[in-house]
């Protein structure tokens, strides 16, 4: 079987190949700290083994719970912000079909995702959504008090034990929190619902292959068990014994982080396949979330090709150089379709009659990257065969490790996010929280 491909030979006009591997010996020591667990937020690095101790009896408890619940629903709320819904979001939206929600008489639920914003409009067209149809929620909280998800979860609990009375609600509700303490595990216990934990040592950007991740993707039909191994497999080709320059991740790291110390301060990240524009959402997650602490960090940005080359091609190809490319290429589709002849040809596209609409994408791919190295956008490639559940799981654990090694060479924490609570904070000062009396005060003076 195929593996993930990766290929930094677009950067050498740029960065020498020195000046890559004079990394060695520090990728070696942060190697070594992620899987000994001796490093920088070493409380959180439980997703360093986590593929690789998933077993059978964990996977077959939540395919037994998926299937008992997707009989009873059309749809499946998923409740989260952060890691406890971009996970699950970009797989569920890279395995799905681009039209899923026209289909009738799925198989599987279609699953929406609410929590992940406090937008009023939006929750309120949901409501109207599900009032007419039957649906379950999995509510996806450590804590159980996050504002953005508890909102959402008070609401929509609310409206289901309104609909379908509150003995069914607690059936069609799955909590997946905290193993014994938090608001949503006090309620939970208190209501009988079904469970599953959110382990202490892995943070959420890092947490797909979790409960967090694999139980609402279980219910809306992804395959878990590839997805499982697709990430122990890369976990295995990214191990401490593998020499560092054989290691996709480590190479990948020593890459961008030589683009970084020559002034290109901004990453994006480019695809070629629509049903990956979520799959960016959660990689700048989790480079952003990461990295960017103590006033340094590289910008984690996406776009989506070739659309977005009519609008942000223009600033990636003549802009300020201060940015590289990562290009995400999918090697095989899972459709087949050709361009017909025209007898007109009024549009002059009969030079491409016969030729399959990939072909034309990955010329179009091929020739968007020569024209970005010639205009000075260094560029790296990361190559999967196919677009389907073993390559995902490949392709986020290579980031999950590609990440911790580069966090450890900017010397900061990648496993915490202390600036995330710098907007909480005023928020509650402005809402007026009790307890937050003071800061109220100070706001409101500098309003």
């Amino acid at each position: 079987m195929e593996n993930l491909k990766l290929n930094i030979e677009q950067i050498y006009n740029f960065v020498t190949k020195e000046s890559v591997q004079a990394y060695s010996e520090e990728i070696k020591t942060h190697i070594q700290a992620l899987h000994n667990k001796t490093g920088e937020g070493k409380d959180f690095l439980g997703w360093v083994d986590l593929p690789s101790s998933i077993n059978n009896t964990r996977i077959i408890e939540i395919e037994k719970i998926a299937q008992n619940l997707k009989n009873k629903i059309d749809l499946l709320v998923v409740i989260g912000i952060g890691g406890s819904f971009l996970g699950a979001k970009s797989i569920s939206e890279a395995m799905s079909h681009s039209f899923s929600h026209l289909k009738a008489n799925s198989e599987y639920p279609l699953i929406l995702f609410a929590g992940q914003n406090i937008g009023e409009d939006y929750l309120a067209e949901m409501l109207e959504i599900l009032e007419t149809k039957r649906y379950g929620l999995v509510v996806i909280s450590k804590s159980g008090t996050t504002t953005e998800p508890a909102i959402a979860f008070r609401i929509l609990k609310n409206h289901l034990e309104e609909k379908v009375g509150k003995d069914r609600a607690k059936e069609l509700i799955i909590a997946v929190t905290d193993a014994k303490k938090g608001a949503l595990r006090k309620l939970a216990e208190q209501e009988g619902y079904t469970t599953f934990i959110i382990p202490d040592d892995v943070g959420g950007r890092f947490s797909v292959l979790t409960p967090v991740g694999l139980v609402p993707l279980a219910i809306g039909g992804v395959n878990i068990r590839q997805l499982v191994k697709g990430a122990s497999d890369m976990e295995k080709l990214t191990a401490g014994t593998v020499n560092i320059w054989d290691n996709p991740s480590s190479v990948y790291a020593a890459a961008r982080n030589a683009l970084y110390a020559k002034g290109k301060k901004i990453e994006i990240l480019v695809n070629f396949e629509n049903k990956l524009h979520y799959f960016a959402e959660w990689w700048k997650q989790l480079y952003g979330e990461s990295e960017g602490k103590e006033n340094k960090g590289i910008y984690p940005a996406s776009v989506d090709f070739t659309a977005d080359l009519h609008s942000m091609g223009q600033y990636i190809q003549e802009g300020e150089r201060s940015l590289f490319e990562t290009v995400i290429s999918v090697k095989e589709t899972v459709q087949k379709l050709t361009i017909p002849k025209d007898t007109e040809n009024l549009d002059s596209l009969n030079f491409l009659a016969g030729k399959r609409i990939d072909e034309v994408n990955k010329m179009a791919e091929l020739g968007t990257r020569i024209a970005h190295v010639d205009g000075g956008v260094p560029n790296i490639r990361i190559e999967i065969p196919k677009l389907n559940e073993y390559y995902l799981g490949q392709l986020m654990y290579f980031f999950e490790k590609a990440c911790g090694i580069s966090g450890y060479i900017l010397k900061v924490n990648p496993f915490n996010q202390p600036g995330v609570e710098a907007y909480k904070n005023n928020m509650f000062a402005l809402l007026e929280k009790p307890g937050y009396e003071e800061q109220t005060k100070k706001i409101k003076a500098r309003l």
